[in-house]
């Protein structure tokens, strides 16, 4: 009897294998080597409909909103009150709106809406798609149901949830409607209620957006002095290079950047190459700015802003 249901149980474990192997090769960015594993899981299996929610956010990330839709349309046909299946549904209807032309895009205004404004309801704690939200009424213009009283209703929905997202979702809205003042309040204020890099890195953006480059270094180097990660060497760098100030600095961070780079710092060696050029120039070193300049384009011969910056150093005296 014994060895009876250990045969029997060998398939069930056999799944459970191949499924936590699939979330394994998805959460390691391996996405056709997950979609390939989650394809094979039956409909009697008992992670069938997980596997389908994966195969939705594989082709969501793949941007094949087409693809996606389907996955999630059918979640849906099963359980139509489910706030997660209702926002990723929303969200990537939201997407493909993006991707298509505006009278296509204003069809799906309707059905984004209507799947965003569900998932919010059936979770009062979801904070994604509140957030969501936010970026459809802020970015939609009045005459098709745009509006900036309700993205900042669901930023105040946001402010009783996760004060953070709230601060963020204010500023975003200010930012969009080209409120810097009333942005920067409220980017300091995420800041000082969590200091997470990202609440750093939102308002260094205001502050390169609203040409105020030293203000924008200034809180690079704060955010750098609390989280000591290497990409803000780059921001550092870069800011110095694009405003033509404090190139010492600028020189310093970026070599560090070189010297300490990993994929996961997300800009190319090349970039920080071509920054270093840039401040050469400024210096009136052509010697040092063309080494630089030919370092960055062997690494990626089409980097179009290493390519004019090479112009203007080759008219250097």
């Amino acid at each position: 009897m014994r060895l009876f249901l250990i045969i029997l149980l060998i398939p069930l474990y056999s799944w459970t294998q191949n499924f936590q192997e699939a979330i394994h090769l998805f959460e390691s960015k391996k996405l056709e080597a997950a979609k390939s594993v989650f394809k094979k899981i039956s409909e009697d299996n008992a992670n069938y409909i997980k596997a389908q929610e994966y195969l939705g956010d594989i082709a969501a990330y793949q941007k094949k909103w087409d693809v996606s839709l389907g996955y999630y349309k059918k979640l849906l046909d099963i359980d139509n009150n489910n706030a997660v299946y209702n926002y990723k549904y929303g969200g990537v209807l939201a997407y493909k709106a993006q991707s298509v032309n505006k009278l296509k895009a204003l069809t799906l205004v309707s059905d984004i809406k209507k799947h965003l404004h569900k998932a919010a309801e059936l979770d009062n704690q979801h904070i994604e798609v509140r957030w969501a939200l936010v970026e459809v009424y802020i970015s939609l213009p009045g005459i098709v149901g745009g509006s900036e009283k309700k993205a900042k209703k669901y930023a105040n929905e946001l402010m009783h949830i996760s004060p953070v997202d709230g601060y963020l979702a204010l500023g975003y809205v200010a930012e969009y409607n080209d409120k810097p003042q009333i942005a920067e309040e409220n980017y300091k204020k995420a800041i000082e209620l969590g200091g997470s890099l990202h609440t750093y890195d939102k308002l260094s953006g205001l502050y390169e957006k609203t040409n105020q480059p030293k203000k924008a270094i200034s809180n690079y180097e704060k955010a750098s002095e609390k989280h000591k990660r290497n990409h803000l060497n780059y921001q550092i760098g870069k800011v110095c290079a694009q405003y033509n100030m404090y190139l010492d600095k600028g020189l310093i961070c970026l070599n560090e950047y070189i010297k300490n780079h990993s994929p996961k710092d997300g800009v190319p060696i090349s970039w920080a190459n071509y920054r270093i050029a840039q401040i050469y120039r400024y210096k009136k070193d052509k010697r040092n700015a063309y080494n630089f300049i030919e370092k960055a384009l062997r690494e990626k011969p089409d980097l179009e802003p290493a390519l004019k910056e090479k112009k203007m150093i080759l008219l250097m005296e």
